[in-house]
């Protein structure tokens, strides 16, 4: 089991959900996040004073899936998130060591 975690625009969440959901996932976890990467932030002008803004706004999507499903779950992502713009985000890939359903006890791949 891995848990997939991609960071990525706002705007681009619906589509990625749609993506997702085409390949046959059946949940994830979605989180508003802050941060930044290459492109450390940008400047805007609010009333007329300029300003920087540090940390843009993101989004969290954690997609719990098996082994063998993790590279259609990256290029679904990748597919869905990409606008060729710096700020795309990232993907990240790491092991599940246990997965336990709360309700019904299943463990592991069956609490998927």
């Amino acid at each position: 089991m891995k848990l997939v975690i991609a960071v990525i625009k706002p705007f681009k969440l619906d589509e990625v959900h749609q993506a997702l959901t085409r390949i046959g996932v059946s949940g994830m976890t979605v989180t508003e996040v802050k941060g930044y990467g290459r492109q450390k932030g940008h400047t805007e002008i609010y009333r007329g004073a300029e300003y920087a803004v540090s940390f843009l706004p993101k989004v969290r999507i954690d997609v719990a899936v098996p082994s063998e499903q993790v590279e259609t779950v990256i290029e679904a992502i990748s597919t869905a998130a990409r606008t060729g713009q710096i700020g795309d985000g990232k993907i990240f890939v790491t092991d599940i060591q246990r997965a336990v359903r709360i309700r019904t006890g299943e463990a592991d791949a069956e609490a998927l």
